[in-house]
């Protein structure tokens, strides 16, 4: 594997219009100020609405957060999709249940994203709470703390973003939801203004909690490293 290679996420719900496009696209957007070219992130549907574009509403959501709605087109989640992905984030835990139907072996890569924000905010207290941890750096791809050029800075960033899973999972039982359905996006097709903006309270903390775990974690850059 190409250590240096951008971290591949892919977010998935049913018809790949509403809810998906919009992690897609934010995710995309906020990730590429932290460590460019450091990911790829994408989406697909269980159920997709092949070729469509993203629903006016959800467009106009990904606009409000800084995000570029241009350009998407629906498509329909396969096992070639699914194939080298490094993280799964799902809207639910049933698109979780589809997502591993099509590959088992993502199992542990895969994750609503609700429930991944809450993993990564529990990970992030721990590191703030531990004494002599320095904030915002991560490990170079030759073990020192400062990324002394791009392709080493990717290669860490790819390492951290590739252990992650493990490291999520070691905290689940600190961040168990009160109500299971608090793992879920709310699905706005064909609904309400009202409801698109129930999926964006639901879905922009989650977005923000991952992005700022990675901004907390990112390798520093190479100008950084000369301060």
């Amino acid at each position: 594997m190409d250590t240096s290679a951008p971290v591949r996420i892919l977010t998935v719900c049913t018809g790949n219009i509403c809810r998906s496009p919009v992690a897609e696209r934010l995710l995309q957007a906020g990730l590429d100020q932290v460590v460019p070219g450091g990911f790829h992130v994408s989406s697909a549907g269980t159920r997709a609405l092949v070729g469509e574009p993203m629903q006016p509403i959800s467009a106009d959501i990904v606009r409000t957060f800084g995000g570029d709605p241009d350009g998407f087109a629906a498509r329909q989640l396969t096992p070639r999709i699914l194939r080298g992905v490094d993280l799964v984030l799902t809207m639910t835990s049933g698109h979780r249940g589809e997502v591993l139907q099509l590959d088992a072996s993502l199992l542990k890569r895969t994750f609503t994203i609700r429930e991944l924000a809450r993993m990564l905010d529990v990970l992030d207290r721990r590191a703030a709470d531990a004494p002599g941890q320095p904030a915002a750096v991560a490990p170079s791809a030759g073990g020192g703390t400062n990324a002394p050029d791009d392709d080493s800075r990717l290669a860490a960033n790819a390492g951290l973003w590739r252990g992650l899973p493990a490291r999520a999972a070691g905290v689940r039982h600190l961040s168990l939801p009160a109500d299971p359905t608090d793992n879920d996006i709310v699905d706005p097709y064909r609904r309400a203004p009202e409801v698109y903006r129930e999926m964006e309270d639901q879905l922009a903390p989650a977005i923000v909690s991952i992005l700022r775990h990675a901004r907390l974690n990112a390798p520093l850059s190479p100008d950084a490293a000369q301060l």
